[in-house]
């Protein structure tokens, strides 16, 4: 079994059987690697980054190859949790990849909740060196918490061998690794098996809990139009000409939308529409995923997508509001 492994590994990446020495690796099996459902979380995942960073003309075409020098990792913890690290653009070196993925690697792992204590399934040295399995590991623990909303493919496990070298020799052990888990059985999760996002849900409910969420939307939204002297009163109807919405995706975001890109104040329905497509757009560049919503569903004051658009910024800027004083 063992010699299987470093096989498989000579015909793209020779092993250094040494850097084993003293620690466990855990080596993805070559029939999981054809597996289409890890294909499709690895096509979910690249589809997720490229969405994201949109506004950054970065486009990754891989997991394996476009996340080891740290630039990705570094502008997604910029995009997802406003933080700006002070640290070159472009490291060209391997001594400066690593330095700079130490740094981002310890802010996010603050970010995602993880203590020193916390068993974590990656690290500097497994990432700088291209490993799959770590590089998804972090990935989908990104999305978990900075985009919970984001479907991605259920019941995805690939079978690894966990490899350890000792003084004694080698000795491993054929493991099935959880990728993602299974939509039924997940919990906290954001989106059922069925695929019925978390506002349809949240409808269904004792109308006293949904004035409740409704309560809570509409103060993040005064929260931020405050520095503008606006305040809403009725989501459905002063979001429906899609003013407000595009300047409160601009207040949230930190960016001025020229006046002249949209109707400040519409008089049509047409007007509103596309002020209203306009915002859908900017939240499509901003990589937040809006499922079946239409821009005359805002302009028709149609409640459910309202909330959707309004919740899928509130999950998006949490955590900045946690931070910052109201």
């Amino acid at each position: 079994m063992e010699a299987s492994i470093f096989e498989y590994h000579k015909q793209e990446d020779p092993v250094d059987v040494e850097s084993f020495q003293g620690e466990k690796r855990k080596v993805i099996q070559p029939a999981s690697l054809k597996d289409p459902n890890l294909d499709k979380l690895k096509e979910a995942l690249v589809d997720w980054i490229n969405r994201t960073l949109k506004p950054e003309h970065i486009v990754v075409q891989s997991v394996e190859e476009d996340l080891y020098d740290g630039l990705v990792l570094h502008h997604l913890l910029s995009r997802f949790a406003s933080i700006h690290l002070s640290l070159e653009e472009i490291a060209l070196t391997s001594s400066a990849q690593i330095r700079k993925l130490e740094v981002i690697l310890e802010e996010l792992n603050k970010r995602l909740g993880l203590q020193d204590s916390s068993p974590i399934k990656w690290n500097v040295k497994l990432i700088h060196n291209k490993d799959l399995l770590a590089t998804i590991h972090l990935l989908v623990a990104m999305v978990k918490a900075f985009q919970p909303e984001l479907i991605l493919p259920p019941n995805v496990k690939v079978e690894v061998v966990a490899v350890e070298v000792g003084k004694n020799g080698i000795k491993s052990e054929v493991q099935t690794e959880i990728l993602t888990e299974d939509s039924s059985t997940a919990s906290d999760s954001s989106v059922s098996a069925e695929g019925v996002d978390p506002i349809e849900q949240l409808l269904k409910l004792e109308a006293n809990k949904v004035n409740t969420v409704k309560k809570a939307l509409l103060h993040f939204v005064n929260q931020n139009l405050a520095t503008l002297g606006l305040q809403v009163a009725d989501m459905d109807k002063q979001l429906a000409d899609g003013v407000i919405l595009l300047l409160l995706i601009g207040q949230l975001e930190g960016f001025f939308i020229p006046l002249f890109s949209f109707h400040l104040t519409p008089v049509s329905d047409s007007e509103m529409i596309q002020n209203v497509a306009l915002a859908l757009e900017l939240l499509d560049d901003m990589g937040l995923q809006l499922s079946n919503i239409d821009p005359q569903d805002i302009v028709s004051q149609d409640t459910t997508a309202t909330l959707k658009v309004l919740y899928a910024l509130f999950k998006k800027h949490k955590r900045q509001m946690r931070e910052d004083p109201v």
